[in-house]
Parts: structure tokens; sequence; C-alpha cells
């Protein structure tokens, strides 16, 4: 198999932008840090249109085929259901105390699924405490009713629905997946791996890192999990550019695949998304060391096929619908300190042309 990666369009956004969504019509939404939730321009000099604000950080924007509205959640612990032609908010459910680390919505469209949690000290070992409230919230689509929570160690920072609807899972920083069955609410697999969670005796003494991003391989039979390997250094984000992916099914689990470090360099991952032909997938991060921060590999060997380095911290991958363009959302350097906190235009989205051969 053979992938090219040309550049393509870029978009600027006013903050740094954390999470991207496809709509209809291959119309692009982001969630930015200024809490804003924007519908991208169609041209690319465009200007934004902003359709709704959270209070704090805005961190996840998904859309919602069967309503046809947009589902946020941010740092303010709140969910908004937003019509984005009228530029309405039409519901708000407050679904954490925290903030909500990430969110998305299921491939069926019934359920919308978010994750919480606050890193503190829970013993001698700087282990994290219990969590104060349910780590994953599921809540219904259509009436906003909620119809599942689920207990994990907080702080939870990804979460992902099966292919199939029938499965969550979600991964926290201790480096530990929890799968559950949403039919019967039970947890049916516990992945845990040691591989992305660092532990500070440099600048500073806690845990760091965690699973940033999870995906289900099509078929489901298997899972990818995406983050950064252990450092030393927590404010450094010198750890491996690390992918794994595990077998979990019918209580097999196992370690399947995972970065061959001969193709890595260093630097903190933060979104796995796998290609609508099911066959490759993208992880892109921040780069600390090394030739790229996003890359495409093969989903049955785990090998690199083309990489580039965007020159911008990446915190969300999505592809179009037909997978000929992989749409980038982040940023491209910040404002240095409180007075040029207002400055404009530091977010940004950047679409690369993928072709595969």
């Amino acid at each position: 198999m053979k992938v090219d990666i040309a550049k393509g369009s870029s978009f600027k956004l006013p903050t740094h932008c954390l999470s991207l969504a496809r709509g209809e019509d291959n119309q692009f939404y982001a969630a930015c840090f200024d809490g804003g939730i924007y519908a991208l321009p169609q041209i690319r000099w465009g200007k934004p249109n902003k359709l709704a604000e959270h209070r704090n950080y805005a961190s996840g924007v998904n859309w919602s085929r069967a309503n046809r509205e947009l589902i946020s959640s941010g740092y303010d612990g709140h969910l908004l259901w937003i019509n984005p032609d009228k530029k309405q908010t039409t519901r708000e459910i407050k679904a954490h105390e925290f903030w909500s680390w990430q969110s998305t919505i299921s491939p069926n469209g019934k359920f919308i699924a978010s994750s919480t949690g606050q890193y503190l000290c829970g013993g001698y070992k700087y282990e994290p405490a219990q969590e104060k409230e349910p780590s994953i919230r599921v809540y219904e689509v259509l009436t906003g009713r909620e119809a599942h929570h689920f207990p994990h160690i907080p702080p939870v920072e990804s979460v992902a629905f099966s292919n199939d609807g029938k499965f969550l899972a979600a991964g926290n920083l201790m480096g530990e997946v929890r799968i559950w069955n949403l039919e019967t609410e039970k947890e049916v697999a516990r992945i845990q791996t040691g591989n992305f969670t660092g532990w500070g005796i440099i600048k500073g003494h806690y845990f760091t890192g965690g699973i940033f991003s999870l995906a289900f391989s099509p078929d489901d039979s298997e899972i990818l999990l995406a983050g950064m390997g252990s450092t030393r250094d927590p404010a450094a984000g010198n750890g491996k550019q690390l992918w794994e992916r595990w077998q979990w099914r019918d209580g097999a689990v196992e370690r399947t695949g995972s970065a061959n470090d001969s193709e890595i360099g260093q630097g903190l991952m933060e979104t796995l998304a796998i290609h609508p032909g099911g066959k490759i997938f993208a992880m892109a991060g921040r780069l600390f060391k090394g030739q790229w921060n996003t890359a495409i590999f093969d989903l049955a060997t785990g090998s690199l096929l083309a990489a580039t380095d965007t020159k911008m911290r990446v915190s969300k991958a999505v592809w179009n619908e037909d997978g000929t363009r992989l749409y980038l959302g982040g940023s491209s350097g910040q404002p240095k300190g409180m007075k040029d906190i207002e400055k404009t235009d530091w977010g940004k989205v950047k679409v690369l042309k993928v072709s595969v051969s």
C-alpha cells in the first residue's frame, strides 16, 4: 500500500482548536479555547461563524444526524445542543461538576458520551484519588435523558463508542482502559498499560500523560490507544509518539501491536482517526523531537506509510467523507502573556490531501 500526503487549505480560528466535527455536505465545526463553537468557512479566506459559547474551554463538538444538531462539551462541565442554522442553543445539561475532558457521539447517533475527573492525590505514592462523581456519563441525543453512567479512576481523558454502538471504552491518566456493554451496563474488558504514563522527577513530582485518544478497529475486535510514552519531565513532553493496538473481546485481552521505535520520534500524540476505508489510520499531536507530528499507519501491520510535520500542535484529526482529506485542528503558536491573550487567529485548522493506492 502506498500513501501520499500533500498540503491543502488552512483556516484561522481565534484560539486553539481542541475538537472538530464533520456535519452534512462536508461542513466542519470546531470547539476552541475561548469557549466558542464555530462553523468553518467553505473557502479558506472566509471567517469562522460563531454558533455558541461555553463558560470555559470548549473541549468537544459532535454532529448528530438524528436531529441535525451539534452537541458540544466544555470545561464548564456542560453539554450544549446547538442548532447551527439558527445559531441557537436548544438544550443545556450540566453533565459534570468538573470539566469534560472529551465527548463523542455513537455511530448510530443515539447517544452522546462525556468523560471527566480531576487528578487529586489519593495516597503517599501520588496515585489518583477515587472519583467524586461518575467519570463517564451517557445521554440520549433526542431527549437529553441520562441513559448510563460508569465508574473509572480519574482523570478519564478519552472515550469512544464501538462501531456497532454496543460498547463504550474510556481511557485514563494511569493507562487503564475500561470497556462496557451498553445493553447490560456490565464491564466486559479492562486493559492496563503503563507505557502511556510517566512519573515526573525533574520539575514536578506527579503522574503525567495518559491515554488521549481511543478508536475501535472497523470490526470492533481491537482497540487503538494513543498518547505519549513515559517521560521524567512532565513539562517537556519528550516521551515517545506512541500508539498501541489491543485485542479485547471474550476476555482475551492482549496487546497485538504498537508503534515501531525506528519510525517514531518524541511528542504528545492527542488524536487517532481511522480512515473511512478501514485499512489505515492517522495519528497526530505535538512534536518535541523528530521528523513528524502527523503520520499515517497501516492498520493491519502497524507500519508507517506517510508522515509530515505540519508546524502546529494538533489536538483533533477528522477524515472527510471519502477519505481524501484529513482535517487537523489545533494551533500554531499561542499568546506569550496576558497582554496578548486577546490577539486573535492563533487557532488553526489545516487540511491534508491524502491519496491511497
